[in-house]
């Protein structure tokens, strides 16, 4: 008995499946899902085995097994496309970027010629504008901003 469930699309699923791989405007990822359900679907004139769908996309039979399961559970748009990841709240707003710059533009502290990441880093700190910061996380919002430390 066969492990996986059997996939059948219906006409307009199959056909936007097949606009979304024509358009190629999609992200690489996306097609090759929309390329795993157009391969899995039983009623297709090119239904293939998980082996042959893996050798041929270049992709594990895990990520094939996965992308039928969440259209046969939660439909099409939840297969093609991955969740929204949380990931850290951003510690660089636009009020602490303008801080920032005020602060790496105003004079360095005394028995100092000028500002470096580390001490902006640490004076962001104490004057309470973020909890902590790295001299990394300085220089990527003075970067963005365009503003430099040697000039």
């Amino acid at each position: 008995m066969s492990l996986h469930r059997r996939l059948h699309l219906s006409l307009a699923e199959r056909q936007e499946l097949e606009n979304l791989i024509r358009s190629g405007s999609a992200p690489a990822r996306t097609q090759t899902k929309a390329r795993i359900l157009l391969l899995t679907d039983r009623d297709g004139p090119s239904a293939c085995t998980d082996s042959v769908i893996s050798q041929s996309l270049l992709c594990s039979r895990v990520t094939i097994a996965k992308t039928r399961n969440r259209f046969l559970d939660e439909g099409l748009q939840a297969a093609l496309y991955d969740r929204p990841r949380p990931g850290a709240k951003r510690k660089i707003t636009g009020e602490v970027e303008a801080k920032l710059v005020m602060l790496a533009c105003s004079g360095p502290p005394e028995g100092r010629s000028r500002w470096t990441l580390q001490l902006l880093a640490d004076q962001l700190v104490i004057l309470k504008v973020v909890d902590s910061i790295s001299d990394v996380g300085v220089l990527k919002a003075l970067k963005k901003t365009g503003l430099s430390l040697g000039k």
